[in-house]
This record gives structure tokens, sequence and C-alpha cells, in this order.
């Protein structure tokens, strides 16, 4: 059990340190992450929306028939998810801040989540399906601690607070999920794996058109605009690398033949 961990977790501790590092580089100057708040959501929103319907969703689609549904409980989730905690939590001047934040992150928990459990099947499948899915994954740790850190700011959340939770947010929670799924990772089928990440999408997509949309109507036009593209282009740019994410989709969606050649795997 252990030596079946070691891979996964390995890449998992590396995404969580490339997610630390996008959250060293962006609180390191706190002044001007709090000054430019507003532009960073709106950066992180176009980045969002885009990884789930270039990245997340087209993998989701690809190994659940029922992903669209699984979308649906997600993106709805996120609206009663964000109902609840305004309700349990009334919005006060000493509360509004992290009350309104809390959505946002928890979706981003629950992906980065996600992903740790993804690393664990997929090397359980192969070992190089389990490569090409980290290499992918952990191109957009950095701005994942990027986008998890501008929500809080977004919010106000003190500079330091900020960079606590999203770390535990969009770095902790990614080895976690391969701890997490070490144990039954050979029980999980590809429909399974396909739900999860639909539900991630859901949950991510009511981020990006939801809370990180709010600066837009305070924002100059052109600046608004011009944040949305940024955002956007970095994650088409992330996509489209020649590494980027086709070959382990793939990976993905051939589970079965991978089952079917462990021998040349193993002599390679």
């Amino acid at each position: 059990m252990l030596s079946s961990l070691q891979a996964p977790l390995y890449f998992g501790l590396i995404a969580a340190f490339v997610t630390t590092i996008g959250l060293l580089a962006v609180a390191f100057w706190e002044d001007w992450s709090r000054r430019y708040a507003n532009l960073f959501g709106l950066a992180a929103a176009g980045m969002l929306g885009s990884m789930v319907f270039l990245h997340i969703l087209p993998r989701a689609l690809s190994l659940s028939q029922n992903a669209s549904v699984w979308l649906t409980f997600g993106f709805f989730g996120g609206l009663l998810m964000n109902f609840l905690v305004r309700t349990w939590s009334p919005e006060r001047p000493d509360q509004t801040a992290m009350s309104a934040a809390i959505t946002p992150i928890i979706a981003i928990g629950i992906h980065s989540f996600i992903d740790g459990v993804i690393y664990a099947i997929t090397f359980a499948a192969s070992f190089s399906a389990g490569v090409f899915t980290a290499i992918g994954l952990i191109l957009h740790e950095f701005p994942e601690g990027v986008i998890a850190f501008a929500i809080l700011r977004r919010y106000s959340v003190s500079n330091k607070a900020a960079f606590f939770w999203a770390f535990v947010a969009a770095a902790a929670t990614t080895p976690f999920g391969v701890l997490f799924a070490g144990p039954v990772m050979y029980g999980l089928g590809p429909d399974l794996i396909g739900a999860l990440f639909a539900v991630s999408a859901g949950l991510l997509l009511y981020v990006a058109t939801g809370p990180l949309l709010a600066p837009l109507a305070e924002t100059p036009p052109t600046r608004g605009l011009l944040a949305l593209s940024s955002g956007i282009a970095v994650a088409f740019a992330l996509i489209f690398l020649p590494i980027g994410l086709h070959d382990h989709d793939h990976d993905h969606s051939g589970h079965d033949h991978h089952e079917h050649s462990p021998p040349d795997l193993r002599n390679r």
C-alpha cells in the first residue's frame, strides 16, 4: 500500500509546493495586492471559468455519461452552500467579508482535494497515465493559489489570513486527497471519477460566474474587460502548451486499455 502511494503522493506534494509558490508571489506585495484585489478577482473569474469549460468539464464528460447531471448539482450546490452560509452567518460589519468568501474557498478546496484523488487513481491505472495527469494538473496549481488568495483579498480578508486559508484550500487539500483515495483507489471506476470532476466543475463555475464577477459592476469597463481577458488568456496558454492536457485526457478515456497492458508499462 505504501509503495503504491509513493508516486501520487510525491506529485501531490509537488502540486502543493507549486500552489504555495503562487501564494508567496502574490502575498509578498501586500499593499499592491489589496489595491488591485478587484482586478485579480476578475482575472481569476476568466481563468477559472475557462479552465472549467476547456479542461475539467470535457474530462468529466469523457468519463461519465451523467456528467451534465452532476455539473448541475455542483452549480446549484454552490448556490445552496452560499445561501446556507449567509443564513447561518448574518451579514454584520465584522463578518461579511469572511462569510462571503467561504463558499468559493470551499469550492476550490473540493477541487484541489479531487485533484489528489485523481493522482491516486491514475497512478493505479498506470504509471505513465499518472505522470501525464500530474504534469497537466500541476500546470494550473500556481494560478490556483493566486485565485484562492485573490478571492479572500477581494473580500478584505487580511493578508496573513488570506495566505493561511488559501494554503489550506488550494495546497494542503491535494496531498490529503491522495491519502484519502489510496486505500480505495482500485474501487473507484471512471464513472465515479467523472462524477467528481463534474461536481467540481459545477462548483467552480458558480464561483467564476458569481462571487468573482461581482467586482465587474464597480470597476471601469476597460480595466474590467482587460482583467477578465487576461485570465482567459492565461487559461488558454495553460491548456494549449505543448505538454498540455491532451495526453492525459486520452489516458483517462483509455483507462481500460491501460489496465490490460501492465507488463509493457513495468518493462519501460
